[in-house]
């Protein structure tokens, strides 16, 4: 992967908490599909920051979101699953499973 620093917009998602969508700031939203977007919702704009591969993120890997948005034109960070919502899932999959 690339040393280049990339400079990134983050958007925070209206629709869903913590949920945040990181783009190359030069392609703005332009390349995020459009059933991403409806989902998504209205995207705001959070901030604007030179992303380095050293960078610290509270939830992710800088050298993934950089390679995601180079790849695919984003980085979608989905708000963390609560301890609650995990053993509704484990719950629910443990009667798929019988």
């Amino acid at each position: 992967m690339s040393k280049t620093p990339l400079l990134v917009n983050i958007y925070r998602s209206p629709k869903k908490d913590d949920m945040y969508l990181y783009v190359d700031k030069s392609d703005a939203l332009g390349r995020v599909p459009e059933q991403l977007l409806a989902l998504f919702g209205r995207p705001a704009l959070v901030t604007t920051m030179l992303m380095t591969s050293d960078k610290k993120l509270a939830r992710a890997q800088a050298p993934d979101v950089i390679q995601a948005i180079r790849e695919r034109g984003f980085y979608l960070q989905m708000p963390p699953v609560l301890p609650e919502e995990m053993r509704e899932l484990a719950e629910k999959n443990s009667k798929l499973g019988r």
